[in-house]
């Protein structure tokens, strides 16, 4: 890393002797030697199938001067004495406890371009949406004003990117305001998992799509016609393993799932929804993750008939997040309890709507198999055919051995008794409203 700052430097100080017209030993930056090409990559992380320009490369520097060298940067702290003020052509932001000066658009304009106009318009090309710096979440520039210039963008290293350099492992965002969703994980295996056929048949597809998509979009070329990205919607009763289900297609394909805080996305106020949802789509719209929307039917609800501005408001945000699923080249996954809360819109652009009905009898002797057999061979004959007469899902089955497992700790026991086991049921079944 020293050796790209140290020719970062280099290109910073032959900018300014170039643009201020001062003895330079060289005509332009580009003829300053770059450090090894084989570096590159392992410092930076950048995708394996991109060779970074040499503006790319100045402009991914240039963003990553203030974390780790930004007295680097103090150069652009000199006033223009024809004015008594800042050059404009610097560009630049003041942070909020940061002395140092934070680079801006119009800053990498300055080092790259100087005053040539054809090439200054080149730079504005690299903070495109369709550039790899932008899909590939490495650079970007945020928080233009409305009619402000474009370059006029604060210059953002993305967390991958400092994650990568810092600590040279992959990012795993944390919960917070500014991502409001969290990784869920389980310590089960897919093994068991207890599906009906059906349910486990429509899930291997989904499976199918993640691990063979590439062939068929590309080798096979169905790209003309399908577009990238898989969305399922899982319905069903509360506790059938719609999440753990999705928790378990990750594990099974070594992909993280974040599930989405619907408090934390929803807001009072005009457009703000869209900006908390933008967040987390920008982040994970190249990284291998499963969006999981759990009790969708907050946020995917029905459009109503516009009578107010609040009912134009919500149907816009119905509409967004539309666009925004559709257009997502990634795995989405929703869960609610009643499909009939979704809007249509929704579910004619699922690829698979899954039904997770209460488990039978069978499933249920085999749930209770799997969460007793810490208690294998201890516990009275056919008490497990016995309690699994009880229509419980799979959610209410973990909630009553908690509850017999607790029971035991206060009653010095080890095996649980049928007496206790019932006692569980019985307090499960009211809670549920079921007794």
């Amino acid at each position: 890393m020293q050796h790209y700052i140290h020719w970062f430097q280099e290109i910073l100080g032959v900018a300014f002797q170039l643009y201020f017209r001062q003895e330079c030993q060289v005509s332009s930056i580009r003829e300053i030697p770059q450090p090894e090409e084989s570096s590159w990559r392992e410092i930076f992380g950048t995708p394996a199938t991109i060779r970074p320009s040499f503006e790319e490369k100045v402009v991914i520097m240039l963003a990553l001067m203030p974390h780790f060298s930004p007295q680097t940067l103090d150069i652009f702290f000199v006033n223009n004495k024809n004015f008594d003020r800042p050059y404009t052509e610097f560009g630049g932001w003041k942070g909020l406890s940061h002395g140092g000066f934070l680079p801006t658009g119009e800053t990498a304009a300055f080092i790259l371009a100087g005053e040539n106009i054809e090439q200054r318009s080149r730079i504005i090309r690299l903070f495109s949406k369709e550039h790899w710096l932008y899909r590939h979440n490495i650079v970007r520039l945020e928080g233009q004003g409305y009619g402000e210039p474009f370059l006029s963008g604060q210059l953002h290293p993305s967390e991958e990117l400092l994650s990568f350099v810092i600590r040279q492992q992959e990012f795993k965002p944390d919960y917070s305001i500014h991502f409001p969703a969290k990784r869920i994980t389980t310590p089960l295996e897919w093994n068991d998992l207890i599906l009906d056929y059906q349910v486990a048949s429509e899930i291997e597809e989904i499976n199918t799509w993640i691990t063979s998509h590439t062939t068929l979009m590309q080798t096979w070329k169905l790209n003309r016609f399908l577009k990238e990205g898989y969305r399922a919607l899982f319905y069903g009763p509360p506790g059938t393993g719609k999440t753990l289900t999705a928790t378990l297609i990750g594990k099974r394909n070594n992909m993280d799932v974040y599930r989405v805080d619907l408090s934390m996305i929803v807001s009072k106020y005009i457009g703000e929804t869209e900006k908390n949802l933008a967040r987390i789509f920008d982040q994970a719209e190249n990284r291998n993750w499963i969006l999981f929307f759990d009790e969708a039917d907050a946020l995917f609800g029905k459009r109503t008939s516009t009578n107010t501005s609040n009912d134009r408001h919500a149907n816009q945000e119905i509409a967004y997040l539309l666009q925004r699923i559709e257009d997502f080249p990634g795995t989405v996954l929703l869960a609610t309890n009643l499909r009939s809360n979704i809007d249509e819109a929704f579910s004619r652009r699922f690829q698979c709507v899954v039904y997770f009905p209460m488990p039978n009898k069978e499933q249920r002797i085999q749930l209770w198999n799997k969460m007793l057999s810490i208690w294998e061979g201890k516990l009275e004959n056919n008490l497990i055919q016995q309690i699994a007469t009880y229509e419980l899902s799979g959610g209410s089955i973990t909630n009553v051995v908690r509850s017999c497992a607790l029971r035991l700790i206060q009653q010095k026991k080890e095996i649980p008794t049928k007496e206790i086991i019932l006692a569980a049921i019985q307090k499960e079944l009211y809670k549920e409203g079921k007794l």
